[in-house]
């Protein structure tokens, strides 16, 4: 395999949004061992297999998105590997089948030496999502609801799941601690949406910012926002987050001056290549959750 094809595989994986996954792993893991739960191999594993269904997921939407045509003509959707000639369809199906194989086999073995057999829900549940964001029948991403299955997988799915992979347990605390990373990372899916507005209404693809239009789908941005904070803020005056995680505040200044960009952008387009800002403010959120849990209870 030449340098390019590795550079185009790279590319077709987008490294920078696997980010996404890694923070809800995280937070399992360190609300497992804050619970007295904690098994590096099954940490180790619950991460190889996590991240080969996203990879999986990438994938699966180039896929099925060049299809369909939606990240033909004038959209910039995808990692566009497909349309730049550099990886065939065929290929990606291949490594599609390929990885989610790995990962059933991975999530199999967890689901075994973890003996929590309602994992395997959770680990249907998230293939599910993966497969049927854009492949029919189903495609749930193109009716408006990405967000919300974003949010149950990154967040509930992922961050209860890990715990319980660790421990052996289901932890009440791990399900509302995971409602606030839920939310951000459906902030960074919304905020992918809005450079493809018009691209995705010409194939008729329904996503929450399609349906809300220009100007108002700065306000689908405000919202998730303010829900973020004011679950964390919730977590804290309920005594289930030291209220040290309030210190995630501070951030709604850099929220700001992403709505200030999405005001005055004139071509949505151009935000395709700012998005970096959104995964920046997610981390870190992210990163004084993850701290306060790890060093404060």
């Amino acid at each position: 395999m030449n340098r390019e094809t590795l550079h185009a595989w790279y590319q077709s994986s987008r490294p920078p949004f696997f980010v996404a996954t890694l923070v809800p792993l995280t937070l399992g893991g360190v609300i497992a061992h804050s619970e007295g739960g904690w098994d590096t191999l099954r940490w180790i594993v619950v991460l190889l297999a996590s991240f080969l269904v996203h990879l999986s997921t990438n994938l699966v939407n180039d896929y099925f998105d060049y299809v369909s045509g939606a990240d033909a003509g004038d959209s910039i959707g995808g990692s566009r590997v497909i349309q730049e000639r550099k990886i065939t369809p065929s290929q990606i199906r291949n490594a599609v089948i390929f990885l989610y194989f790995v990962a059933m086999i991975l999530g199999v073995w967890i689901v075994w030496t973890a003996n929590v057999w309602w994992l395997a829900g959770f680990a249907f549940f998230a293939f599910f999502s993966s497969l049927f964001y854009t492949a029919p029948p189903i495609r749930y991403g193109y009716l408006g609801l990405g967000e919300i299955f974003v949010a149950l997988n990154m967040g509930p799915i992922m961050v209860v799941g890990t715990v319980a992979a660790l421990s052996g347990d289901f932890s009440p605390r791990a399900l509302w601690l995971s409602v606030p990373v839920g939310l951000m990372v459906a902030t960074i899916l919304y905020y992918q949406s809005l450079p493809d507005i018009e691209a995705d209404r010409a194939v008729g693809k329904r996503t929450v910012a399609v349906r809300l239009g220009k100007p108002a789908a700065i306000w689908g941005f405000r919202c998730l926002v303010a829900a973020t904070m004011l679950s964390i803020v919730l977590l804290c005056l309920s005594g289930k987050l030291h209220p040290a995680a309030l210190l995630s505040l501070v951030t709604i200044a850099a929220a700001y001056r992403i709505d200030r960009m999405l005001k005055h952008t004139v071509e949505w387009k151009d935000l395709h290549d700012k998005g970096g800002v959104v995964r920046k403010l997610y981390l870190a959120n992210s990163l004084i959750l993850i701290l306060t849990v790890a060093f404060l209870g």
